[in-house]
């Protein structure tokens, strides 16, 4: 039970960030990727709070011997860098540059029930799924 409390006051916190931020308007997000036009800054804030943020929880939590409400620290067995993550993250690029919405912010947003948010993440789902059929699961190194 506390997993999932755990994990439903985190989404909350991540989506009333967003929507504070106003980094679930699509118009700001693009606004921050058209530098050489009506360029809009206020990205740089909200991901600089959060990787600050983020740094300092990071930097506390490597003093403790275990988290808060897990029985361990998940940290990432991936951390290489290779052909397979730059052709993922530049997909993801293109498509955040296109739409103007990520993930998170898109998933926000489907309280909407705008259909362009809806197909977005429709979109992404399968995205997902053949990605894995088609490519398959990244393996653990070992």
């Amino acid at each position: 039970m506390k997993a999932l409390i755990t994990a439903f006051a985190s989404g909350l916190l991540f989506g009333f960030g967003l929507l504070v931020s106003g980094m679930n308007n699509p118009a700001k997000v693009r606004g921050f990727l058209d530098i050489f036009g009506d360029w809009q800054p206020a990205l740089i804030a909200v991901m600089g709070g959060a990787v600050t943020l983020f740094a300092m929880t990071y930097a506390l939590s490597q003093k403790q011997s275990k988290p808060w409400f897990s029985e361990r620290f998940h940290v990432p067995a991936l951390n290489r860098i290779d052909i397979r993550l730059l052709a993922g993250a530049s997909l993801f690029g293109l498509g955040w540059g296109l739409v103007g919405l990520c993930p998170g912010p898109a998933l926000v947003n489907i309280a909407s029930l705008d259909m362009r948010v809806l197909g977005f993440v429709a979109m992404v789902l399968i995205g997902n799924r053949l990605a894995h059929h088609l490519i398959g699961p990244v393996k653990n190194p070992g």
